[in-house]
């Protein structure tokens, strides 16, 4: 079975941006675990509670065909953490889907994996893309070889049906 690993903030993640995804991506045979800052429960910014399954020292990148970082203003942990900045390189570099949705885009531009990549992300992160050196589009969801970036949650139902096809392509 494939499977596709979310790294989630441990609180405040987008609950449409968790939900929406996970469930097309299992409703299409993937297995999705979910990864934070801490294991256990984890609740989003409209109380939806979700369980991380492991931290992200845990993740080993062989066991997983793609990797996608949830939004939401909680996402912010992840900004500078050497952890999560290494996940995105390492699945980005093996050719493995790497995606990120709302402000979450943000940790994608400050792995480095955006240089000369189009990619969206919600509003308040476009500096920070542009500076990672990302073409900003606007787009509500942008498609550039193995980066699928999505930018908030009304493209979270596009944003898991990219993920799909790209796992399965």
């Amino acid at each position: 079975m494939k499977s596709i690993v979310f790294i989630t903030a441990p609180a405040v993640f987008r609950d449409e941006e968790y939900a929406k995804p996970k469930k097309i991506l299992e409703d299409g045979g993937i297995q999705v675990v979910t990864a934070s800052v801490k294991k256990g429960e984890i609740t989003g910014k409209y109380g939806l509670k979700a369980v991380s399954d492991m931290t992200l020292e845990e993740i080993k990148p062989d066991n997983f065909d793609a990797i996608a970082y949830i939004g939401g203003g909680g996402s912010s942990v992840f900004f500078e953490d050497p952890n999560a900045l290494k996940l995105a390189n390492e699945f980005y570099h093996n050719g493995k889907p790497t995606a990120a949705i709302c402000i979450a885009g943000t940790i994608l531009a400050n792995s480095g994996i955006l240089k000369g990549k189009k990619a969206t992300v919600f509003i308040d992160g476009k500096y920070a893309l542009e500076k990672g050196g990302a073409e900003y589009t606007g787009k509500p969801l942008e498609i550039d070889g193995s980066i699928i970036t999505a930018n908030g949650p009304e493209a979270a139902e596009e944003f898991g049906k990219a993920i799909l096809k790209a796992i399965n392509s």
